[in-house]
């Protein structure tokens, strides 16, 4: 058997620390910018002066390798404001780095990433609309989540929660009106109640004729302040119920390890061997309950299939959840993660259960082929979707995505592969990648990952069919009381169903986290929407946005 360790010890950890092409990276920061260390748990962190934040990135993304924003972290100290940003590498996750930013409560200003990096447009969007910190030179600086009229930002420390907001009615303008490609152009409406955007979205989108010039996703009807009350409970066990309300597509075990994972880096918390191997069945079955609502519902965005794709798929999520009900006692808020392994057992008779997992992943081939017969065959689909909404690599990498987007515009990464946790190290199964970029490649891609997910399960259940009895523990031993040690911070992720899912956590000592930063994919992904679709249709437009399965509560959160 496998070591029974998923997270690194601590010589683990500072082993990786020292990756070469890090420490080559920190190096010739010191050198050139002059900046100062800062401990991080998992990544190194340098801090930078606010006027060096685009040479700095600069440099780490065009010389040191550091091609992947992942995420952007702002917050407000007693004594300064500051922002992180979480650089990796899309061909080695493990190489991590923290740009660290600190300004001054007087002057809480900085220069924007978001000419280095164009994902940053929307994160230093959320930063300054929720913690206040303004970044000079970014394209279009204004609150992201909350109405522009909004007072304060509510992530502030001095943020007054009483006092009343208004919210005015102004009436609609042409978003290009005064740009040289105005023309005679319309602007039209989509969401943010319809169909077509897969939850409260509202577009945006300027038509020149038929054709799209300029789309301008409008997020935020939704946020329910889910980092905040995420601040307000304990590790140990009020936090864990909230990832599965950030997916509701049935990726919420997904979402309840990116928690696992992060909570327990934090406090050294290790999970039994067996409890690893059921959270990456538990999590496979997840992904698939994702993915075959992705692809039923792009049938109805695309051809309007309802009655045979549609029901097909709504069908087998049907006796995916059947499976994981008898294992967490729920259909989509599972809240059956607990840190340091899982809540409890598979189901007895355990024989019978089994059995169910295997008739499930046994009968998958052949409905399957079924999928391909009624959409990757279906010559409607394909005029539809070949060759429209086309990501390229490049861009998909400057916009940060991941998941089956980036996989379907060629980029090979997966943090279940390129940055291991659970057992997946141990398990023969592929990444799946697509050459094309466009909406059919994306479609490839998640019909494709049914097939390794069903293949990853049936080996978890192979391995837990003989596990011995009298080593079948499902949780370590937990302190009833967590407490990670004062200002200890870092940036976890997994394999989500839409992409990296990542957490961002420091603490104060206390059981509850003085920050939690959610880094969803879906985030990212809607953000690139525009350079997908212009000079495109509107049904082009449709199949785009739901080719990026996008789901509003990871989003807006």
């Amino acid at each position: 058997m496998q070591p029974s360790h998923d997270l690194p010890t601590a010589p683990e950890r500072a082993e990786r620390h020292e990756h070469s092409t890090v420490e080559a990276a920190i190096g010739a920061l010191d050198e050139q910018f002059h900046t100062r260390r800062e401990v991080h748990r998992h990544a190194p962190g340098v801090v930078v002066r606010p006027d060096d934040v685009q040479d700095v990135l600069e440099y780490l993304r065009a010389e040191a390798g550091f091609d992947h924003l992942s995420c952007v972290t702002a917050q407000q100290y007693p004594d300064r404001y500051e922002t992180i940003y979480h650089l990796k590498q899309y061909d080695d996750p493990t190489a991590e780095l923290s740009v660290v930013v600190p300004t001054p409560l007087d002057d809480p200003a900085s220069q924007s990433g978001a000419p280095v990096f164009p994902t940053a447009g929307w994160h230093e969007r959320e930063a300054y609309d929720l913690v206040g910190i303004e970044y000079e030179d970014h394209p279009d600086l204004r609150r992201l989540l909350l109405p522009e009229t909004w007072q304060g930002h509510p992530l502030s420390l001095g943020y007054d929660q009483t006092r009343p907001q208004i919210v005015p009615y102004t009436e609609h303008v042409n978003p290009i009106e005064d740009d040289e490609r105005a023309g005679e152009t319309l602007l039209l409406n989509i969401g943010p109640h319809h169909p077509a955007t897969h939850g409260v979205l509202h577009l945006q989108v300027t038509l020149d004729g038929e054709q799209v010039v300029d789309v301008d996703p409008d997020i935020g009807y939704i946020h329910r302040c889910e980092e905040q009350m995420c601040q307000s409970k304990t590790y140990r066990h009020q936090i864990m119920p909230y990832p599965d309300r950030w997916d509701w597509g049935g990726a919420g075990l997904l979402n309840e390890w990116a928690y696992a994972r992060t909570a327990e880096t934090l406090a050294d918390i290790d999970v039994p061997e067996y409890a690893q191997v059921i959270r990456t069945m538990a999590a496979e079955l997840s992904r698939m309950l994702s993915h075959f609502l992705a692809v039923g519902a792009y049938a109805l965005d695309v051809i309007g299939d309802f009655t045979a794709t549609f029901m097909y798929a709504i069908g087998d999520r049907e006796r995916v959840q059947n499976v994981l009900e008898d294992l967490t006692g729920q259909r989509l808020m599972f809240n059956y993660f607990r840190l340091g392994g899982v809540a409890w057992d598979l189901p007895e008779p355990r024989e019978e259960f089994l059995d169910s997992v295997y008739e499930l992943v046994e009968g998958l081939p052949e409905r399957l082929a079924e999928y391909h017969d009624l959409l990757t065959g279906n010559e409607v689909i394909q005029l539809r979707t070949v060759d429209t909404g086309v990501l390229p690599t490049e861009t998909a990498k400057a916009y940060g995505c991941t998941g089956p987007v980036a996989r379907g515009s060629a980029i090979d990464y997966d943090l279940r592969r390129d940055d291991p946790y659970g057992y997946y190290d141990n398990l023969e199964w592929d990444v799946v990648t697509e050459p094309d970029g466009d909406n059919f490649a994306r479609l490839l891609v998640r019909l494709r990952e049914i097939e390794q997910s069903a293949r990853i399960v049936e080996q978890c259940a192979d391995l837990l069919a003989e596990w011995p009895a009298d080593e079948r523990t499902v949780q370590s031993n937990v302190p009833r009381t967590i407490k990670p040690d004062p200002d200890a911070e870092l940036y976890r992720a997994v394999e989500a169903a839409k992409g990296e899912l990542g957490i961002y956590i420091r603490s104060d000592g206390t059981d509850t986290p003085a920050r939690f930063k959610i880094r969803g994919p879906s985030f990212s992904h809607l953000q690139a929407l525009p350079e997908m679709v212009q000079g495109e249709y509107i049904p082009d437009l449709i199949a785009t946005l739901g080719s990026l399965d996008t789901i509003m509560g990871e989003v807006d959160r």
